[in-house]
């Protein structure tokens, strides 16, 4: 595993423990479910397609975003760090930023709670890799001291490692003590579990034929009971109902087997149930479901193909996805890497990770244009600047910025409108 070679080569910062205090945590409260709710794996709640798309929507956000470092200070964006090959190139041997980023979001939104240990170099104290950790092979705990550590239990041989705090990216969800996250599908896990149940109705209602069950009425006694050999070959006892029941699910339940005409004798009658799937509002309590789901993790409807279809309304929800969505989680990221990835000089200089979410609000071509032009003539943005949101490379003479006389500071507009009013006046000259 990769955690163990860069262990093996770490300079000892993580140390073996034999106890375990274990910090009391929230996932098991049972507060968010509902009492007949079924506990959900990460597995399962991905065979939701809203569930699915969701958590890629939401993972692949984050991944996609630009890391720079800023001087707070000045605002200027540092590109010669030591630190910058780790964070926009690989954090580690085996993965990219980009994959590194989204399984990172993923273990995030599925298990309420993301780590990754940070191997420092032992001579400097500085970042050289960042391992992520399997979410359930984590576990906080307090020592008596009050002191908080972050166990990991290896899955293969159940040896336990202590990590310190400052050697753990800990990105959370909700919580409700401030260290262990809650997860979406722990909050959500009645509406993903309905949504899962109606799936489940939708393909046995398929895999028999589309049709409802129904009801088989027979004059003919059914009493007693009869045996038979089962599937195993043993000897069975059931009664004469079951028997005609098993008899008629093996012609007409199963793929391939609806809409086979029955052939009744025994004067059975068949009479089939009184519901089909406009009766019951299939349709609508379908939307309803992703409508719900998508609550929960705070996905617009439009990016899960429901829901009404508008390009204004669409690229507004876009804006507001962003903004209440992706925001909050982009800043506890730039927060927690700025605390434990930056040493301790360099975040007193006011040094800081940031990500670019202007990645996620590019609009169309027009008025992206037209943004450019304006931040251009207050002067805002240069032509570098620009240029270099756009991937293109500085132009001699593109640093230089610009803006119309026609707006003034108000403390200079009594002395610019004497001296114009007075070139007004003078007379042109004669040759």
């Amino acid at each position: 595993m990769i955690f163990d070679r860069a262990l093996r080569k770490s300079a000892g910062r993580a140390s073996p423990v034999d106890g375990l205090l274990t910090l009391e945590s929230a996932r098991g409260w049972t507060g968010w479910t509902a009492e007949d709710a079924v506990a959900l794996s990460r597995d399962k709640a991905m065979k939701l397609s809203t569930v699915s798309r969701c958590v890629e929507l939401r993972a692949n956000a984050i991944a996609m975003l630009p890391v720079y470092l800023m001087d707070e200070t000045t605002k200027a964006r540092l590109r010669d760090h030591p630190l910058g090959p780790l964070l926009w190139g690989p954090p580690n041997e085996v993965m990219s930023r980009y994959d590194y980023s989204r399984l990172m979001q993923c273990n995030l939104d599925l298990c309420g709670n993301a780590y990754a240990w940070i191997n420092r170099d032992g001579r400097t104290g500085r970042p050289q890799e960042l391992i992520p950790l399997p979410p359930q092979n984590v576990t906080p705990y307090i020592d008596p001291a009050g002191t908080l550590w972050y166990v990991y239990t290896h899955p293969r041989t159940g040896g336990m490692t202590r990590l310190a705090p400052e050697d753990v990216l800990h990105y959370k969800a909700y919580s409700k003590d401030g260290i262990t996250g809650i997860s979406i599908l722990e909050r959500a896990s009645a509406a993903i579990s309905t949504g899962l149940s109606a799936q489940q109705y939708q393909a046995d209602l398929y895999a028999n034929g589309g049709r409802p069950s129904g009801v088989l009425k027979t004059n003919t006694d059914l009493s007693g009971t009869i045996t038979e050999l089962n599937a195993a070959g043993e000897p069975e006892t059931i009664s004469r109902k079951e028997k005609l029941r098993r008899e008629w699910e093996k012609v007409h339940n199963g793929p391939g087997k609806g809409f086979r005409v029955a052939v009744l004798d025994l004067g059975l009658d068949y009479t089939p149930i009184a519901m089909n799937n406009a009766e019951a509002q299939f349709v609508e309590s379908e939307e309803y479901r992703v409508a719900d789901v998508a609550r929960f993790f705070g996905v617009p409807l439009y990016l899960l193909n429901a829901g009404k279809q508008a390009y204004s309304s669409n690229e507004q929800n876009s804006i507001d996805f962003v903004k209440h969505t992706m925001l909050p989680i982009i800043v506890q990221r730039e927060q927690e890497d700025s605390w434990k990835l930056l040493l301790p000089r360099e975040r007193a200089q006011g040094l800081r990770i940031k990500r670019e979410p202007k990645q996620l609000l590019r609009g169309d071509t027009a008025a992206q244009a037209a943004w450019y032009e304006a931040m251009d003539r207050i002067g805002g943005y240069s032509v570098d600047d620009i240029r270099a949101l756009e991937d293109l490379p500085n132009v001699p003479g593109g640093k230089a910025r610009k803006a119309s006389l026609n707006y003034v500071p108000l403390e200079d507009w009594r002395e610019l409108s004497r001296l114009r009013a007075t070139q007004g006046r003078q007379e042109p000259r004669k040759e």
